[in-house]
Parts: structure tokens; sequence; C-alpha cells
């Protein structure tokens, strides 16, 4: 009897040593998670704008002067406004390989958003103030012209909260590689840790796209190794508007946005012959 306590108490003490380093990372990723999750690439503010003009950029400014992105204005007149909503890493001024593409596929004016916390934008990265600025930023977007929305990655929870709150306003959706929701994301990356219960920006875009019934062009890499190629595949089935599914086989999470003019003039045709009612 006595041997099997003394198992039973070095047993213990072992799950104890286990649980305390184990406990510390949980706490860590609680309180580090932003940090894990956006990746921001910084530019001073003297030197961006000259910057963009080698991406092919003009400042995009709000009616207080604040620097909220980037645009590349129509070659004529405008049919249209595209609004790029981009991923969790780099910066808006990196886009070029989805901005130019669509400004060359059509007579349209092309603005990609950035996030606070990226480029030389104040602030901090984080779903409402995402949401917040795309929310301004969609604002700003003339009015009589279609306006469109295209996602990348984390991206995806940021166009569709647009689309929940102007399920109207907006013309239709590109999402490439989205997610049904970020916490199952989360949990996928990080198997061994509680994620799905500790993250703390819930983007759902499965949930958000409930309420709109426009045209979305769902892009998925086949493999990817961020997401997973199933989770945007669930999102696919589950809309229940105009939708076009995409499967770009053996491709990983990076390798699918930069898609030439003559594919955009395919998605701006499915958009236009699936308008929004």
């Amino acid at each position: 009897m006595t041997g099997w306590r003394k198992t039973r108490r070095s047993f213990i003490r072992v799950l104890q040593l286990l649980a305390i380093p184990y406990l510390l990372v949980v706490l860590a990723v609680l309180i580090f998670q932003r940090r894990l999750i956006y990746l921001p690439t910084k530019i001073p503010a003297d030197v961006i704008e000259s910057v963009a003009v080698g991406h092919g950029f003009a400042p995009w400014k709000n009616s207080a002067g604040e620097l909220i992105g980037w645009k590349m204005p129509a070659k004529t007149n405008a049919t249209a406004s595209v609004l790029i909503v981009h991923g969790n890493a780099g910066c808006a001024l990196s886009r070029d390989y989805l901005a130019q593409p669509i400004h060359d596929a059509a007579d349209v004016n092309v603005f990609v958003l950035e996030y606070p916390g990226y480029g030389a934008r104040g602030g901090s990265p984080g779903k409402e103030s995402m949401v917040a600025s795309a929310e301004a930023a969609f604002q700003l977007l003339p009015e009589n012209l279609p306006r469109y929305v295209v996602s990348e990655s984390i991206g995806a929870g940021v166009a569709c909260a647009l689309a929940k709150a102007h399920p109207q306003a907006v013309a239709g959706l590109a999402l490439f590689v989205p997610y049904h929701e970020l916490a199952s994301v989360a949990q996928r990356q990080m198997w061994f840790l509680p994620a799905y219960f500790l993250l703390r920006d819930r983007f759902h875009p499965a949930d958000c796209l409930k309420a709109y019934r426009g045209p979305v062009k769902f892009i998925v890499a086949g493999a990817d190794e961020i997401l997973g190629a199933e989770t945007g595949k669930k999102l696919f089935a589950e809309y229940a508007g105009p939708k076009e599914l995409q499967i770009f086989p053996g491709a990983h999470h990076n390798d699918i946005a930069g898609q030439p003019a003559a594919w955009w003039q395919g998605v701006f045709s499915f958009w236009q012959n699936n308008r929004n009612p």
C-alpha cells in the first residue's frame, strides 16, 4: 500500500510539473495572441507615399486628410469600385499583385484598405478596429456605382462583416482562401491548446453571410497549409446566394491571389450576371 501511495504522489508531482509550464503557455497565448495573429509591415510616414508610387498607387485619404489606404483610379469613367481588404501579414502597399490585375481587367476604381497598425497607419489591429476601418472606408466609395469587396485570408472576416452590414450595397464578393470561422482555424493551428476558447477576435464569415444574397466567388487553395482547404469549402457549401467555387489543387495558402486580368474579367462577368437583388 505504501508503494502505491509513493507511486501516486510521484505521478501527481509529474502532473504538477507538466501543468505549470502548460498553463504558462496558455496564459502567454491569451495575452499575446494578437501578436501571433497580426504580422504588420510598418513603413515610416515620411517615405510611404514615395514607396507607393513604385507600386502604382496613389494615396487614399479620408475627409480629415488621414491616410487610410491606396487607390488606383480608373483609366476612364469608372463603372464600379473595388475595395480590397488584405490578409494578416504585410500591408496594403504589398497588394499590387491583387490591385493591378483588377485595375487592368475593367474600368474600375480600386482601393486597398490599410488596417490600423499597418503601414504608416496608427492604431492597433484587431477585429473591432479592422471592421470599423473597413466600414468607414466603404462609406467613402461612390454610392452611384456598384461596390465590390475582395478579401484575402483573415480579410474574409472583414469583407463578410461589410456584406452583413450592407447586404444591398455590397454588389459582390471575391474571397481568396476564406474560412468558415476563425476560432476553428486557431484550434487547427494550435491543437495542443484550448485555442477555440482563448481566441478574442472571433471573425465568423459564415454567420455574416447568412444576411447576404449577393454573388460570392470562393477561391480555395487545395493544399492550404495554414487554414486547410475544408474550411473554405464549408463556407461555400453553406452560402445560400449565387456562388462559384474555384479550387487550385496543390496550391498553398499564399499561391493563388495573384491572378491575371483575364481571370478577373471572368469574376466581373459572374458578379454582373448575378446582381444583388
